[in-house]
């Protein structure tokens, strides 16, 4: 009798205590509002500021915000859901924008996650005046670290965000950033042999005969001016930073390493890439780097897709203004490709950035 009365006592204990865990685990899964708010951010690669936008749950968002071409799903300045999330900081490609990936900003956001994003100097929409040089080249982490460390230091926003969990995701030039971050080294002498076996790409190697004329005008050959800036990599401090615990690159740019710069990759990372990419062709990208990815969690490749599959769905506006940027080859639905990659990023970062345990 008395064995079954303290079984029938445990039972209760747990039915009660489901009761009361209940509401909490159904708000840790339910989607929220999200708010933003503009920010800037000291870059001290340029000694300047860069814009950029801080993404957050809200219980008080209102829906869509036009900002330029963008529809944001965000309400601008909502008052936040307070207790410490996991931060994910967002880095462009090459001439892209704060909010060319608002909509995966967004999703994160409404999943529980402060997501930042950054506008990196002289590689933006408005200006690419520094493609091809240091402070792009090496300077695109040191910016991401400098977006890291403003937000910690913040009062507005340390209190949203758990320093133990903090991941990157990047596009195109900004998934080469989001591998640097967690540790990857280029070799940037790569890309002089890359355009020598392909000298007719537009893209990777338009300016270099700009940059071959800059540099024989300062008396240097190519291979010369390469190593400059590889020698550049610690200029600012380490590219690498050791608080970020996990990297989702989507079309990395990947040509410039080699096996052992991808050796150094010591967190997880998630490999995203189009199949049919005429930017950065998968063989000499993405799809050439990944069987040396030893913290590879897993990768997926876009049947049919070009480069630009990744850039948010656009909206009238975009699609006007940058139709090549907005045009995806015939069968590709880029609507559907993102609601797979968010959900990807998704169970990726809550996997990965779990808070570590003590002893």
């Amino acid at each position: 009798m008395t064995s079954v009365r303290s079984r029938a006592t445990h039972a209760l204990r747990w039915l009660a205590l489901t009761f009361l865990l209940a509401p909490a685990l159904l708000f840790a899964q339910a989607t929220t509002g999200v708010g933003f708010h503009r920010i800037a951010i000291h870059d001290p690669v340029n000694n300047g500021t860069m814009p950029g936008y801080v993404f957050y749950p809200s219980a008080h968002a209102k829906g869509v915000t036009k900002v330029g071409p963008y529809d944001v799903d965000a309400s601008l300045d909502a008052p936040p859901i307070a207790g410490a999330k996991p931060l994910v900081v967002i880095s462009h490609g090459n001439g892209g924008s704060d909010l060319g990936h608002n909509e995966l900003a967004t999703y994160l956001a409404s999943h529980g996650f402060v997501v930042a994003t950054l506008e990196h100097p002289k590689d933006n929409f408005h200006d690419t005046s520094g493609v091809g040089y240091s402070p792009v080249l090496v300077g695109r982490p040191i910016q991401v670290k400098a977006t890291i460390s403003m937000l910690l230091d913040d009062p507005q926003w340390k209190s949203l965000i758990d320093p133990a969990r903090i991941g990157v995701a990047g596009f195109s030039a900004g998934g080469y950033t989001s591998l640097l971050i967690v540790g990857a080294v280029p070799q940037f002498k790569r890309f002089l042999d890359y355009c020598q076996r392909y000298p007719h790409d537009d893209v990777v190697c338009h300016d270099a005969k700009r940059i071959e004329a800059e540099a024989a005008s300062q008396g240097l050959t190519m291979d010369q001016w390469l190593a400059r800036i590889q020698n550049d990599l610690p200029r600012w401090g380490s590219t690498a930073d050791p608080r970020v615990k996990a990297a989702f690159a989507m079309a990395p740019l990947s040509l410039i390493f080699d096996q052992a710069g991808i050796d150094k990759i010591d967190r997880p990372v998630f490999l995203y890439y189009g199949q049919d990419d005429h930017v950065l062709i998968p063989t000499e990208n993405a799809a050439h780097i990944r069987p040396w990815m030893k913290t590879l969690v897993g990768f997926k490749v876009v049947p049919n897709a070009d480069h630009w599959v990744f850039i948010d769905p656009c909206t009238a506006d975009l699609s006007k203004d940058n139709p090549v940027i907005c045009t995806d080859p015939a069968g590709v639905d880029r609507i559907k490709v993102h609601a797979q990659l968010n959900a990807d990023a998704l169970s990726f970062f809550r996997k990965t950035l779990t808070v570590p345990t003590t002893d």
